[in-house]
């Protein structure tokens, strides 16, 4: 993201944080309240690890499912957890039946299974998302097209892929889901990365600012997930 004038970079770098944070909010499954503003999680889930690079604090490296996880020196990283009083078996089920996302996550327009059959490390699909309207690009969809690296059923997912939109591209996010049996049910752990150049010139605070939205939309898909599993039983 190179540019030659100091007023050019300032606003190249603006517009990088704008963008950066309405696609955190999407992509992370943050609900529009209505205000043009992303609702807030309240924040019950566990969340851990900041931006890329940002010290101790950072995303745990031991996290993994078949030898895979999320890229620890992409531009931006985030984790959180939860627990849900629910069986790994139900938490499993609500969080793959991908087909029905849109029921249960006010984020997903659209999404459809892009191979048939069971869930598992081959699958693919695709799914859809509002970004709303900012100070620097009109309102857009983005087309998320995810494909699972690995799955064991019932223990972890990772799956990876672009987000593309008329304005905003991430050109690969990694999305790494771990399940944890407990004496009162399932303890959910995830963690994200993107890469992406717009992303790559945000330093110290614009790129916490953007790391925290992004764990803000964890926070709020655990949320759901939680509410849907336990809602339904099991």
């Amino acid at each position: 993201m190179h540019v030659s004038a100091f007023p050019r970079r300032s606003a190249r770098k603006a517009a990088a944080v704008a963008a950066a944070a309405v696609l955190a909010l999407a992509l992370g499954g943050c609900a529009d309240d209505g205000s043009g503003a992303g609702a807030r999680s309240s924040r019950t889930p566990t969340a851990s690890a900041t931006a890329s690079g940002a010290g101790s604090a950072g995303q745990p490296r031991d996290n993994r499912c078949g030898g895979r996880s999320t890229d620890p020196g992409a531009a931006i990283t985030r984790s959180s957890d939860i627990d849900i009083d629910a069986s790994v078996a139900r938490v499993w089920a609500v969080h793959t039946d991908v087909g029905k996302w849109k029921d249960w996550q006010d984020a997903v327009l659209t999404v459809e299974r892009l191979d048939p059959g069971a869930f598992s490390s081959t699958s693919r699909f695709r799914w859809t998302t509002p970004v709303p309207e900012s100070d620097f690009a009109p309102a857009d969809t983005l087309t998320i097209t995810s494909g699972v690296t690995h799955a064991e059923p019932g223990a972890c997912v990772i799956w990876e892929g672009p987000a593309k939109g008329e304005a905003i591209t991430i050109d690969r996010g990694t999305h790494l889901w771990i399940f944890t049996e407990t004496d009162k049910g399932t303890r959910v752990h995830t963690q994200e990365s993107w890469d992406a150049p717009l992303l790559d010139s945000l330093r110290g605070a614009d790129r916490e600012a953007v790391a925290d939205m992004l764990g803000g939309g964890l926070d709020v898909w655990l949320q759901a997930l939680k509410k849907e599993a336990e809602t339904t039983g099991g």
